[in-house]
């Protein structure tokens, strides 16, 4: 092995490690289509031109006086609040409201819609009657 075919290994090592990245190169889980978007577009000649709109912008807060640690030790004692009910919901959000409408002569059947009434799940996520009630 002399001073030509060590320099042959570098030539030929060079070469393949500006070819192409493909998924026959990359380990199992490549796949060229998935991955992060893509910052730019391909011009004329394989050259690649960065789009200053494409690129993403993180916005992050200001976090200096923040005691918070993000992360959660695994032993932390569990919550003590218990998991919230349909009833102490409407109780806390519109019984207060109903009462005092109730108390002025103000309550209106009719009009449920002004406390969160919804009399339809149209247009829903997840609609709660009658496919998806729990039975």
């Amino acid at each position: 092995m002399g001073l030509l075919s060590a320099a042959a290994v570098c030539v030929v090592r060079g070469a393949d490690r500006m070819s192409r990245w493909t998924s026959k190169r990359g380990p199992r889980t490549f796949y060229k289509s998935r991955g992060a978007k893509g910052t730019g577009v391909h011009a004329r000649g394989g050259k690649f031109v960065l789009v200053k709109e494409m690129v993403p912008e993180l916005v992050v807060p200001e976090l200096a006086g923040f005691k918070l640690k993000p992360y959660v030790n695994y032993r932390a004692p569990e919550g003590t609040d218990t998991p919230l009910t349909a009833e102490q919901l409407f109780r806390e959000a519109a019984a207060p409201a109903i009462e005092k409408d109730f108390r002025d002569g103000t309550f209106d059947p009719e009009k449920l819609e002004k406390y969160g009434f919804e009399p339809t799940q149209e247009g829903k996520l997840f609609q709660l009657y009658p496919k998806n009630f729990a039975r």
